[in-house]
């Protein structure tokens, strides 16, 4: 039992040094640049479930953004640098990271097409979405 507690302990530890400095938990398990697109993804989410758009679009972007509906009950998952030989789509859009959504709006059923994921790229004011890749609820 001293090993579990001693566990408890240092996560405890682990968290309260979080707090005390201010860094959230999502730059502790991702880093700086991976808690940025967390938050960045769940900005975006926020702004399209409202039924608005977003000033986190690139200029140049042509991703389908669906509708609020399509948002609603998601959230930001994994971030991860962009790995073209899984993304060929992507490619010539020139994407640094991609992040899965997590959640489903309510009534989805198998076959329905919701966001997946998201790609953004790094400019000189920060992230923007270049792309949105569609899934299908498999039954």
């Amino acid at each position: 039992m001293k090993p579990l507690r001693a566990l408890a302990l240092a996560g405890f530890a682990t968290v309260c040094a979080v707090a005390v400095s201010g860094c959230s938990v999502d730059a502790l398990v991702w880093g700086n640049d991976g808690a940025q697109v967390i938050q960045t993804t769940e900005n975006l989410i926020k702004d399209l479930a409202s039924g608005g758009t977003s000033d986190l679009v690139c200029e140049d972007a042509e991703a389908d953004l669906g509708t609020a509906k399509d948002w609603e009950g998601r959230s930001a998952g994994e971030p991860e640098w962009f790995v073209a030989g899984y993304w060929d789509e992507q490619v010539p859009l020139d994407p640094q990271w991609s992040i899965n959504l997590e959640g489903l709006p309510e009534g989805v059923a198998p076959g329905d097409k919701h966001p997946g994921d998201v790609f953004y790229r790094e400019t000189d004011d920060g992230l923007c979405v270049i792309d949105v890749a569609w899934s299908t609820l498999l039954g």
